[in-house]
């Protein structure tokens, strides 16, 4: 059983289309040696929806249709391909459809159902490493976990595209939990329209406060990685990692649909011990390019330019 399909449910992590209890699938899915690597969607998605269940789309062995939008996450992490030490997926669903305020507020409440779970299974197998994969507002619901754990909770984190403020992601990476993880925030510059969406129509605790693309919290444990700077894929093909360049100048989805993205998270999230941080932080470029250049030519991109602020 590589892959476990997990929902935030109103008592909590529940399983997905059942109703058995939770913890004696987790042992039997814990049974198989490697990582326990979570899988978080982002919005317009939610379990058991006719057209919008994750777990028939990016989050199932196989997509039900395959569009410019899905393809599976756990197929590209390696799970069920029998690869050594495949470990356990666990699909992680909640429901993040309605308005993007709906959706922004049910994240926090996802994220506890989480936090629970993630508890859940380090009580169960307590030397097993828990990493996890999310995109967009699934960042806000992992980076909503992290202060209710403990230290050593979870490994390495790859944010995709992460839909949350660089406030609330500090306080994330500063809890106890988060100081003993290690975050790769890929972004990117297709995505500057969604990230300047948020911080119009969405209010955070801090004013100015700006999308993970631009205030990641700069720490030894974390990095900030430009999916379409040249240099950054560049410097990624001699490390052995092809990713394919940007086609589009405006893509949410980008982070996971470009050929070869995979094989980049796949090595961050099942050879961490061997695909070093420390490492990355010191070959490839920290410091994103500015918001628009990649529809603006970077001549003309002025620090004026709309940035942070939000409609009361």
């Amino acid at each position: 059983m590589p892959l476990l399909r997990i929902n935030s449910g109103p008592n909590g992590a529940e399983l997905h289309g059942m109703k058995r209890p939770l913890i004696p699938m987790l042992l039997r899915g814990l049974q198989q040696p490697g990582p326990v690597i979570l899988m978080v969607h982002g919005y317009k998605y939610e379990p058991g929806h006719a057209s919008a269940c994750p777990h028939d789309s990016i989050l199932g062995m196989k997509t039900r249709r395959e569009s410019r939008t899905a393809r599976s996450w756990p197929r590209g992490l390696g799970f069920g391909s029998g690869v050594s030490r495949e470990g356990l997926g666990i699909a992680f669903g909640w429901p993040a459809r309605g308005t993007i305020w709906q959706a922004y507020g049910q994240a926090r409440i996802a994220g506890r159902a989480l936090a629970d779970l993630i508890a859940k299974i380090q009580q169960l197998a307590p030397e097993r490493e828990i990493h996890a994969l999310t995109h967009s507002l699934g960042a806000r619901v992992l980076l909503s976990a992290l202060p209710r754990l403990p230290t050593g909770s979870v490994g390495r984190v790859i944010l995709l595209s992460g839909a949350e403020f660089g406030s609330l992601a500090e306080e994330a990476v500063e809890s106890p939990a988060g100081k003993t993880a290690e975050f790769i925030n890929i972004t990117s510059r297709e995505n500057d329209l969604f990230d300047f969406m948020l911080e119009r129509l969405v209010s955070s605790p801090r004013r100015h406060d700006r999308s993970l693309a631009h205030a990641m919290p700069q720490r030894v444990n974390t990095l900030t990685l430009q999916m379409d700077h040249p240099q950054t894929l560049d410097k990624l093909r001699r490390c052995g990692f092809r990713i394919a360049s940007p086609a589009t100048r405006i893509s949410h989805w980008s982070s996971y649909m470009r050929p070869g993205v995979f094989s980049l998270y796949r090595a961050l999230l099942r050879r961490s011990a061997q695909v070093d941080l420390g490492h990355l932080q010191s070959v490839l470029p920290t410091q994103p390019e500015p918001r628009w250049s990649r529809i603006i030519p970077l001549s003309m991109v002025r620090p004026g330019l709309p940035g942070g602020d939000r409609v009361p």
